[in-house]
């Protein structure tokens, strides 16, 4: 199983980026998918999430508005979509793939918001 995330890299405040996470080795369209985030020395936090049949996405409070969830089980991949980017969204975007008890993370990709 593979999870590959891409798409992180540097961007100025109230830019935007769109991360992509690729999965492998598991039948994609079975799994619920999320995606969490870690700040240097703060606790790994869930972002957004989305069903296996891509309904009802869930956003944490501090991104509701500016971030969108997204999956296309054609190309086994699950995207978000980021905007309006804050420096307190710098830290290190992490994808999930979770299907019962089975959870897959991927390595992460480095967001850093800064002028």
């Amino acid at each position: 199983v593979q999870l590959v995330e891409s798409g992180g890299g540097l961007v100025q405040p109230g830019g935007s980026l769109r991360l992509s996470c690729a999965a492998s080795g598991i039948t994609f369209s079975s799994y619920d998918m999320s995606w969490y985030r870690q700040a240097p020395g703060k606790e790994r936090e869930l972002v957004a999430a989305i069903t296996s049949a891509g309904g009802n996405p869930y956003y944490a409070d501090s991104v509701k508005g500016r971030f969108t969830i997204s999956r296309d089980n054609g190309k086994n991949t699950v995207y978000l979509q980021m905007n309006s980017l804050k420096p307190e969204d710098t830290a290190v975007y992490y994808c999930k793939a979770r299907r019962r008890a089975r959870e897959y993370w991927g390595q992460g990709t480095q967001v850093t918001v800064s002028s």
